[in-house]
């Protein structure tokens, strides 16, 4: 009876390893969850830390670089041009106009940039610092600014506005001017307009999307560029119109309404952008929800706006839920181990038991049959040297063939040969008895001649045994380089008086060098006369004898030696067993049904081989595969 410890699922019944299963699997997914829930907790936190870390830094710059000229009209109210300007009469205001907008300039040049210039109580610009430029603002009715109608009732005012002349969006400074002669009553307003062409160079360097609002719910500044002068949600089409005249000088408002709800935005607030704004910020990539930061400005009376993406939360958080399902995958992996690792010792123990207890009863059976194996093991040694001397026997009895064969094909052509010897050794006998006479005579001319005629015979004679010695000539086969073209010559010599007699067309179309093989040269030339040999038996009684040779380069590199004679050919029953030994097609007491099995052992026996089949048009064609030049002797031929 197994231990409870050694209890494993597959033991368990089939019902309880399915809920165990589902057990397991819910487990995992519970605590997936609660990994991705608590890491997306965290990650957000985090992302919030950092957005409004990022909203005081952007929120501190913009505030400086906007408000850092709202003392300007302070100093425009105190001029003295300025309110002479404002103090006198119609027919002397061109004069005071020059000082006044003279003082105004080295104002805008002292400080670097903002346009500053002075209105009168009917909202006309009566003086400014870009008078000497062709667009300035004098005479420019400003009325209708909201900066103006605040100031002239005697409050202080800023407002983001258009200028109507240059189309330039700025923020205003406006501040009344009190003349202390009249009992302090307003006889302008001093106005100065802050560029921000920084605040936009630093706002649409922002990568995620980014807005400043202003208190009409009116985008101001945007990243991206599209969403600029669009509109939180949706407004009346009047009100936005009326907004467009008095304070972005005709601009059309509201073009877009991002429908974007930044209630709690303060805290954080996570939204998702709508579908008509989802290609201006990440094309192609679905609905992505954004952390929405909102932080207002107490000076600029606008409010700073970020969205950060919380894909890479989501992706961090989903990352966690894995690692923490990967942890308690490997907590149950090594519980599982531990008691793995314990039924395999204990099975162990048990095997090591059994394999003692099996040991003992093998060693009998060894001991039992050691004997029998001794005795076989000598038998096989026994049959072995058998096989061996068979072997040798068999090599010894091929090469008698072999020598026997060509034996037998000198003794073909002994008549051939004494007719080729008998002419010269004539010609000698009686050149020399000539030369003997003349000699006597003292005709010594005459006889040198006929002694050198006696030397050539001589040479003749010496062409035709030198080719019969080395065929008859028995050597053990040593491979080198052979030219193909003159072992056919070699082994077409034996057989000259036979072609001539018998009438064939010889075709030979192999060049000298062309291919060269490595073989045994005695050996090959055995082949081809025993080829040749069989050629001329099966033309002997067809009317046309033709014997052509050529030779070509194998695909594997080896050269092929085409034999191709216009006699009776094979049945398709004669090709299956034609290097059968014994196999014959010639006449009973014509052959012994060895010369193409020897041949082709002989081929094989340095690498090469021999195949046979029909020609096209009739007869027979063997072809003679012979190994190539290895590469350290291609190097050494000419």
């Amino acid at each position: 009876m197994p231990e409870p410890d050694a209890i494993s699922p597959s033991s368990l019944p089939r019902p309880h390893r399915v809920l165990g299963l589902v057990g397991l699997m819910v487990a995992f997914l519970l605590l997936g969850l609660l990994s991705y829930r608590v890491s997306e907790h965290y990650g957000i936190e985090d992302m919030r830390e950092k957005a409004s870390h990022q909203l005081d830094i952007l929120g501190a710059a913009i505030d400086s670089e906007v408000t850092r000229h709202a003392s300007i009209p302070s100093a425009v109210e105190l001029n003295p041009d300025v309110v002479s300007l404002l103090r006198a009469p119609s027919e002397e205001q061109d004069i005071r106009q020059v000082e006044a907008n003279r003082f105004l300039q080295k104002l805008n040049d002292h400080l670097g940039g903002p346009a500053i210039f002075v209105l009168d109580t009917s909202g006309t610009v009566v003086a400014s610092s870009d008078w000497i430029f062709s667009d300035n603002l004098l005479g420019s009715d400003l009325s209708y600014m909201p900066f103006f109608r605040d100031a002239v009732r005697g409050t202080p005012a800023r407002h983001y506005a258009v200028d109507h002349v240059r189309h330039e969006p700025g923020y205003y400074f406006a501040l009344p001017i009190r003349d202390e002669a009249r009992e302090w009553a307003i006889i302008g307003v001093a106005v100065v307009k802050s560029g921000i062409r920084e605040v936009e160079r630093r706002w649409l360097a922002q990568e995620a999307p980014a807005l400043i609002v202003d208190r009409n719910g009116v985008v101001l500044l945007a990243s991206p560029p599209e969403w600029r002068y669009a509109t939180l949600g949706p407004q009346p089409l009047d009100a936005l119109e009326r907004l467009g005249r008095q304070q972005f000088a005709g601009q059309p408002l509201g073009a877009i309404s991002l429908d974007i709800n930044l209630d709690g935005a303060d805290e954080g607030r996570i939204v998702r952008l709508p579908k008509h704004l989802r290609d201006d910020v990440a094309p192609s990539q679905g609905a992505r929800p954004y952390l929405a930061m909102a932080r207002h400005l107490s000076g600029a009376a606008w409010r700073i706006v970020v969205f950060s993406d919380l894909r890479p939360v989501g992706i961090q958080a989903a990352t966690h839920a894995a690692l923490s399902i990967a942890a308690l995958g490997c907590l149950l992996l090594g519980v599982l181990y531990t008691r793995q690792r314990r039924r395999l010792a204990r099975g162990r123990e048990e095997a090591r038991a059994m394999l003692e207890r099996a040991n003992q009863e093998l060693e009998l059976k060894v001991e039992a049959r050691t004997a029998d194996l001794s005795d076989a093991v000598a038998g096989l040694q026994r049959e072995v040297q058998e096989r061996q001397r068979a072997e040798q026997t068999l090599r010894a009895a091929q090469a008698e063939l072999v020598q026997a064969a060509k034996l037998a094909v000198l003794g073909q052509m002994v008549t051939g040969i004494t007719h080729e010897l008998s002419q010269p050794l004539g010609a000698i006998r009686t050149l020399a008895a000539n030369a003997a006479e003349f000699m006597r005579r003292a005709d010594l001319v005459t006889a040198e001649k006929n002694l050198a005629i006696v030397e050539q015979l001589t040479e003749q004679m010496g062409h035709i045994i030198g080719p019969l010695k080395t065929f008859a000539r028995k050597s053990p086969a040593v491979s080198t380089a052979v030219d193909v073209a003159q072992a056919v010559d070699s082994a077409l010599f034996l057989f000259e008086s036979r072609l001539k007699k018998e009438s064939v067309v010889l075709e030979r179309r192999i060049a000298a060098d062309a291919c060269i093989a490595w073989c045994d040269r005695n050996r090959l030339q055995q082949v081809l006369v025993n080829l040749i040999g069989n050629a001329l038996d099966a033309m002997h009684d067809e009317p046309v004898r033709r014997l052509s040779f050529s030779s070509e380069r194998a695909s594997s590199g080896k050269v092929a030696l085409a034999v191709v004679d216009s006699g009776c050919g094979f049945s398709e029953e004669a090709v299956a067993h034609l290097f059968e030994p014994f196999f014959t097609t010639k006449q009973p007491g014509e052959g012994l049904g060895l010369g193409l099995t020897i041949s082709r052992d002989i081929l094989r026996d340095f690498g090469g081989d021999l195949m046979a089949g029909p020609a096209p048009g009739g007869g027979a064609r063997f072809v003679v595969l012979l190994p190539p030049l290895p590469s350290d002797h291609r190097e050494t031929l000419p």
